[in-house]
């Protein structure tokens, strides 16, 4: 038996058609919701992720502001920006494309960004309102995943969910999530001991730790619902420089009932979400300056 797919880039067709009626909702009252990219040095693969943001916002009715500043630029100058920024009606969403160059404290740099244009969902501020069962903005890579769950009305209640992986950005907010779903959640890790005796539990399996292929079919339970956030570059083989996720994807399809592909899995989703936050940013907005 093979496992269905979910389709990440059709899933996000759907949703974004959604939200460009809330975009045209929002201009009938003379709003234009704006995302503003900070992107810092040449990164490769940072530059695609910001094309491809900046994209997504064009065909949902965001209006996108890119800023692109050399390896070298000094802190305070991206610091004067989000700060000008902050300062700006017209700007609903702020987002520091990551990883910045080394000279940066990203903590720092990610605390200037106004907790309400924070789409990202990295503040502070935000993190504990998730963390408290009250957010604000949902880290948009968990937020998708959590749409896709709910597209296919997959179980959470009472299931047992094993997370791989415990960043900031995707690991512990996926946990929170989850767990005001009243799941049962593990969170396990690279040095977690016996990796498999956990993911064999299973029933839903969230692998997020950044490496290659390291779920293997005989890893999950038969049946179980499998969501690939890795996304990895090969690097020999026949598939050498090809996109791969944290989960051998061969193996897994013939064991999982349910398994994202990588790539056209949760990437989509994850910019999907990231105008979601936008859309929601500037509906706010709205509200309260209608309020006076």
């Amino acid at each position: 038996m093979s496992a269905k797919i979910l389709d990440g880039n059709a899933l996000a067709a759907t949703v974004r058609e959604r939200l460009a009626l809330r975009a045209k909702a929002l201009s009938a009252q003379g709003v234009t919701p704006a995302l503003a990219v900070i992107l810092v040095g040449g990164d490769p693969a940072s530059a695609v992720y910001v094309r491809n943001k900046v994209a997504a916002c064009e065909k949902t009715g965001v209006r996108s502001l890119k800023f692109d500043y050399a390896e070298d630029t000094a802190q305070a100058t991206v610091l004067a920006k989000i700060a000008e920024l902050n300062a700006d009606d017209n700007v609903h969403g702020i987002l520091v494309q990551l990883p910045l160059p080394r000279h940066f404290d990203a903590d720092l740099v990610l605390e200037a960004i106004s907790p309400t244009k924070d789409v990202d969902g990295f503040h502070a501020e935000n993190v504990g309102a998730l963390a408290q069962g009250k957010p604000r903005f949902i880290p948009c890579t968990p937020y998708g995943v959590m749409e896709m769950l709910k597209s296919e009305n997959v179980p959470l209640k009472g299931a047992e969910v094993v997370i791989v992986g415990r960043s900031n950005i995707v690991g512990k907010p996926m946990a929170l999530l989850l767990l005001a779903q009243s799941a049962t959640v593990t969170i396990c890790h690279s040095q977690s001991r016996d990796l498999a005796f956990h993911t064999r539990r299973a029933d839903i399996l969230v692998a997020a730790v950044g490496r290659a292929k390291m779920i293997t079919g005989d890893m999950i339970k038969p049946g179980a619902t499998v969501i690939d956030v890795g996304i990895n570059r090969q690097v020999d083989g026949p598939n050498a420089g090809k996109l791969c996720g944290d989960v051998d994807f061969e193996s897994a399809k013939n064991v999982a009932g349910l398994i994202t592909p990588v790539p056209g899995g949760v990437g989509p989703m994850t910019i999907t979400m990231l105008l979601a936050n936008t859309l929601e940013a500037a509906e706010r907005d709205l509200a309260a300056r209608q309020k006076g």
